[in-house]
């Protein structure tokens, strides 16, 4: 075990780490009540994904928030969108998910929600991590203890929630198949739930939010390779693969071809405007595709900051009829401001029946990129250098100092950004041909090892 993964993990967002090292009792009982500090006590909505840490830590977070006075609206295994809308539905202060997102199994965290449903923005967030950095906790006397309660419909109210967004009659009327890959994940019961709704003759995998992994957690295409061929070999129009605690989406093509997760928000997107025109925001990593796909509306995208706190910022600000990241994570406003796979289904889905056309031949429709990412070890002295450096070295290159570092082209951008927990900064290049993404990528290189960094 490195020394990383035997430290816990704080940041705006939550706290995660090893279970038994960085991440113990103690540690997820003094978050929660620092949450519950912020909070003032009130009502907070608790959900996990199916680690079986979850647990564990559920017992610590329940002292923590019972301790505060705090009333724990317990919504069990759920993906974290779900837990998202019990947020606003039960009018909470608050909100905690255990997960450790897209981390192994020995991994856990806790995401944090505000009262609007939404992960806490990084300024909230702050406050909260200043708190439980400095030992603030909330605790009330033995008649004040809070208390805890079972809420059993939060996954009906996601479900209703999507059908009541998409043409039901018209995707029942397609008699469509699909293959779900739950991978133990919290949303695979949800996936299930809402695809027999819809009468999608369903394939599931893994589907029973247990928390046993099959195979590596993030839905890559890497960590597909044995699930690409299921959907093909079940006949099915599509795959969808889901990540642990199901806020991300990777769909696979009827030839069980990974489209990936880039493609996901792009295809979600093609659907939601040709219903709605209005803006479409995507982080500064993103994929151009979804930029093209709004184009093709006559609508305008606009790009924030990395983050899903900051992408749901900037849709607020600007009026977003849908937003999201590259990750395969879907923001659909009408749903909430959290990632959300479900309406993402749901509106491919919608786009298939109403196309009649095969997933492979709409993707065949959308402009092709290729994305490489690399990483460096630099310093955060040498960073104003940096960012000198690269404009100067592309000076033909339209230039973005909201997050890091970002150079668009016509076709292609390059996007150099500082880790906010690792002295490093991350490259990520698009072009038309992967080969030119990488040029971009190793030219950044090269300039670094050239500097004094």
């Amino acid at each position: 075990m490195s020394a990383a993964d035997s430290d816990l993990i704080v940041s705006v967002s939550g706290i995660r780490g090893v279970i038994g090292h960085g991440l113990t009792p103690a540690a997820a009982l003094a978050f929660a009540s620092a949450l519950a500090a912020h909070t003032n006590g009130g009502r907070i909505v608790l959900g996990r994904d199916g680690r079986p840490s979850g647990t564990m830590l559920r017992h610590a977070i329940l002292a923590g928030l019972t301790a505060a006075g705090c009333e724990v609206q317990d919504v069990a295994v759920a993906s974290t969108p779900t837990v998202g809308l019990a947020v606003r539905a039960l009018s909470a202060a608050g909100g905690i998910q255990i997960t450790a997102s897209h981390n192994p199994s020995e991994w856990n965290g806790l995401k944090l929600f505000g009262p609007d449903g939404r992960v806490l923005s990084a300024a909230v967030g702050r406050q909260v991590q200043t708190r439980f950095e400095g030992g603030e906790q909330r605790r009330v006397p033995w008649d004040a203890l809070g208390e805890v309660r079972d809420y059993h419909k939060a996954e009906d109210e996601h479900r209703d929630r999507v059908l009541q967004l998409v043409d039901v009659v018209r995707i029942r009327a397609a008699r469509l198949r699909a293959f779900v890959d739950g991978n133990g994940g919290a949303g695979g019961p949800l996936a299930r739930q809402l695809l027999k709704a819809l009468q999608v003759q369903t394939t599931c995998q893994a589907c029973d939010g247990d928390g046993f992994f099959l195979h590596e957690p993030e839905p890559t295409e890497a960590n597909l390779r044995e699930v690409a061929p299921l959907v093909a070999e079940h006949r099915a129009d599509v795959g969808f693969a889901l990540d642990p605690d199901s806020d991300r989406l990777a769909v696979l093509d009827e030839n069980g071809r990974y489209i990936g997760e880039e493609l996901t928000l792009a295809l979600a997107t093609w659907f939601r405007l040709s219903k709605q025109r209005g803006p479409v925001v995507v982080n500064m990593s993103t994929s151009r595709v979804t930029e093209d796909v709004a184009a093709r509306f006559g609508c305008r995208c606009e790009r924030s900051a990395v983050g899903e706190a900051n992408v749901a910022d900037r849709m607020i600000e600007v009026g977003a009829v849908i937003g999201g990241e590259g990750n395969g994570g879907v923001i659909d406003p009408r749903v909430g401001y959290v990632r959300d796979p479900f309406i993402g289904m749901g509106l491919i889905l919608n786009l298939m029946a109403e196309s009649g056309k095969r997933l492979s031949e709409l993707v065949a429709e959308l402009q092709v990129y290729r994305i490489v990412k690399d990483k460096h070890t630099v310093s955060r002295e040498a960073l104003p250098r940096l960012f000198e450096m690269l404009p100067a070295r592309w000076p033909e290159a339209k230039s973005d100092r909201l997050d890091g570092l970002r150079l668009d082209w016509p076709d292609r951008w390059l996007h150099v950004r500082p880790s906010n927990t690792e002295p490093i900064v991350r490259v990520i290049a698009e072009a038309p041909r992967e080969e030119e993404a990488a040029a971009l990528c190793r030219e950044v290189g090269e300039l670094l090892r050239g500097g004094v960094f």
